[in-house]
């Protein structure tokens, strides 16, 4: 028996004719992804997709190291990293076999219950100083989770690591790098997401 699967539905919260309901309605149409609140927007974690998020400097880092990354997102001091739905919960195990310790704090994963800022999409106005923007922005019309970073087969090493776990093992040891190097600042980081489903994650 085929299941009838409900289409994504956009923000109630955004006002009618808003530019929050216009962006609403193209992540729906465009992606299918679910969005939520206004002024900004949200897009909500594990449905689509899951994020990583760290420190903005890291994460260009990350992006000079050509590691195969899904969309990317910036947030002021913060970029999120998107990666296959279900991810946040993968992460732990993932940590423990790449023998990584809780010394980089500032890698925290977003999943089911959780939400990002929305940046506008290529095409859409641009939103006010220092509000998210999309570095990699994502590509319409994608099968579910098929440009995104996922444990396809957990367990491999070398060049056939999978594309999740090559990503982490980027972001843990860029994020432990720039810790070690703003030692004693105590410079903020700033934060891209809200609701309990931040899940602060350990590295070496």
């Amino acid at each position: 028996m085929t299941r009838a699967v409900p289409q994504p539905r956009s923000s109630p919260d955004a006002a009618p004719g808003s530019a929050d309901a216009a962006l609403a309605r193209r992540y729906a149409r465009e992606l299918g992804w679910v969005t939520a609140g206004r002024d900004p927007l949200h897009l909500l974690t594990g449905e689509s997709f899951d994020v990583l998020e760290l420190p903005a400097e890291a994460g260009h880092a990350v992006l000079r190291r050509g590691v195969r990354t899904g969309p990317v997102l910036l947030c002021g001091a913060r970029m999120g990293l998107l990666v296959a739905a279900g991810g946040a919960d993968e992460l732990p195990g993932l940590l423990d076999w790449l023998e990584w310790g809780p010394l980089a704090p500032d890698l925290t994963a977003v999943g089911a219950g959780g939400r990002v800022a929305a940046p506008p999409l290529p095409g859409s106005p641009g939103g006010p100083t220092g509000a998210a923007v999309w570095l990699r922005p994502p590509e319409p019309r994608r099968a579910p989770g098929s440009a995104l970073p996922a444990v396809t087969g957990f367990g491999s090493s070398g060049g056939d690591a999978p594309d999740l776990v090559r990503l982490v093992d980027a972001a843990a040891t860029e994020c432990h790098r720039v810790r070690l190097s703003h030692a004693g600042s105590g410079a903020p980081t700033g934060v891209l997401t809200r609701g309990s489903a931040d899940q602060p994650l350990a590295f070496s």
